[in-house]
């Protein structure tokens, strides 16, 4: 029996073979949002310990995907004071994925934590494979509650393509244009049926044809049909996600095909220079976002340095904070720098903090920090797409678009006209606009393989790392770890799949083995 199985082998058995659990359409309509729907956790924080067990290896508790936001060249090290190393904070429980190491879920003591996100996400897999089948049937016979039925097929479909591009971009290797036949990507699971084999990867090929069958599933179910809530997904969210996949395809007149179907619908920008920088820029009404599931964990990772002094986390952190070289990315007049950061406390370190009423129980405009589509997406798609096609006018055009309601008084002057240059431009636009949503280090992997302008070879993520002096009651850097680039250290941009997945498919799935990295001295 695969893992695949055993992670959601109950489920399946429950729903997939006895339809009395779905004989009417509503009934399907539960099960979609008992089943199908990330979790959002709830946020309270008055210490430096957010990263216990409960929120890291729950499979209906845990975060989604927390590490994701601490592996590319947005974050570093926050540390001020000294907390001790048995505390589940941030940096002690993440440093193995902030620094790339050999083993990443093990925490600073080396004890080893359970990576639960493969199990969840195969999981909502199996429960909408399920639902996609019942729904099916359903179709055949229903007479009524058609158009609600169908909606139904387009969420499913459209969810477990957006799973699947998670899945692979987290645990395959960054899709190639020129090798992706034969380059691994994830297990593919798209039956209802109930399977006694082992699994292995499926090709990077086979796993994105998969996605883009879904997707244009979702769209012929969904037509032109857009959502009361955000909470659920419409054509929008289709739309969107196409245009994203291919990009990371290099399909690029289909980005702008995609994008200007787009176009139609009713998103908007949000003009910063009408907008209160300590209000929620990112949030769930605005006309920028598209679709969001799952929480907003980013208050967790990113924690203040002055919490509640009565425990002692005055002046004291144990986390990450938005790089200086992020933070140089920014030109003078940058309306984001103000809107989608804060200076904390007592250090003034920048934290990224776009969502900013995270603390309001049940808020109503909460936002997801990894699983939300917005619009400055899709302009920053099309953007990109026009460049690579030399298409340089246009895609100028499209950045500019943008840039016009993020600064005061936006030019364009500066915006590059040669096309090598263009596309380095909006790649940077892309870092500064979608920071902190779980893009970046998607981007960083797409990047290295692109077939046209790819990374540097000598591209290198550094990390500062710190040492705690009792006597002087003060961090001190010791040095850097380093990660060079795809084709030096591919082993290092693809995450780890679990080892029970490993024991139980009989090593029918393996991984690239790490290598040991060292701090390089300061």
């Amino acid at each position: 029996m695969s893992v695949l199985l055993t992670s959601c082998n109950n489920f399946l058995e429950e729903y997939s073979t006895d339809l009395r659990y779905c004989e009417t359409v509503q009934d399907l309509e539960y099960l979609m949002i008992g089943e199908a729907f990330l979790n959002t956790t709830s946020l309270s924080i008055y210490s430096q310990n957010t990263m216990e067990n409960t929120y890291l290896v729950g499979l209906e508790s845990s975060y989604n995907y927390p590490w994701l936001h601490v592996m590319d060249d947005d974050s570093e090290v926050f540390v001020w004071d000294y907390v001790s190393t048995d505390q589940a904070t941030p940096l002690y429980r993440f440093s193995g994925f902030h620094n790339w190491s050999n083993a990443p879920f093990m925490d600073v003591l080396s004890k080893k934590w359970e990576d639960s996100q493969w199990e969840k996400m195969y999981k909502k897999i199996g429960a909408l494979n399920s639902i996609i089948f019942q729904a099916k049937l359903l179709l055949e016979k229903e007479k009524k509650d058609l158009t609600m039925l169908q909606h139904i097929c387009g969420e499913a479909h459209f969810l477990r393509a957006y799973y699947y591009f998670y899945l692979n971009n987290i645990y395959g290797m960054p899709y190639s244009k020129a090798t992706a036949s034969s380059d691994f990507g994830v297990p593919l699971k798209i039956s209802e049926a109930i399977e006694i084999k082992y699994f292995s990867r499926a090709s990077n090929e086979e796993v994105y044809s998969q996605i883009l069958s879904d997707l244009e599933q979702a769209a012929n179910f969904l037509q032109d049909y857009t959502p009361a809530t955000k909470l659920r997904a419409g054509i929008g969210a289709v739309k969107a996600l196409q245009s994203r996949v291919y990009l990371y395809m290099e399909q690029y007149d289909k980005v702008v095909e995609a994008a200007e179907e787009f176009e139609e619908l009713s998103y908007a920008l949000l003009d910063l220079n009408t907008v209160d920088p300590k209000t929620n820029i990112i949030f769930r009404s605005s006309k920028e976002t598209i679709f969001t599931v799952g929480g907003n964990e980013i208050p967790a990772i990113f924690i203040n340095d002055s919490l509640s002094a009565w425990s002692g986390n005055d002046n004291r952190v144990s986390a990450f904070k938005a790089s200086g070289n992020l933070i140089d990315k920014y030109q003078p007049g940058d309306l984001r720098v103000n809107a989608f950061f804060y200076k904390s406390t007592k250090n003034k370190a920048p934290l990224p903090l776009k969502y900013k009423t995270w603390k309001t129980y049940n808020d109503p405009e909460g936002i997801s920090s990894v699983f939300a589509i917005r619009y400055p997406e899709v302009v920053l798609n099309r953007a990109e797409a026009l460049a690579m096609l030399g298409r340089s006018d246009e895609a100028r055009q499209a950045i500019g678009q943008l840039r016009s309601k993020r600064f005061a008084s936006a030019v364009m002057n500066n915006v590059p006209t040669t096309e090598k240059e263009l596309v380095t431009f909006i790649r940077d636009e892309r870092r500064r606009e979608l920071c902190f949503e779980g893009h970046r280090w998607f981007d960083l992997r797409r990047y290295a393989v692109n077939s046209k302008y790819k990374l540097d070879n000598n591209f290198v993520i550094r990390h500062p790392s710190y040492s705690y002096d009792a006597n002087s009651n003060m961090n001190y850097l010791t040095g850097y770890f380093e990660l060079e680039s795809y084709e030096k250290d591919n082993a290092a941009w693809v995450v780890p799949v679990p080892d029970y997945v490993i024991e139980y498919n009989r090593g029918s799935i393996m991984n690239l083995e790490r290598k040991t990295r060292n701090l390089i001295k300061n």
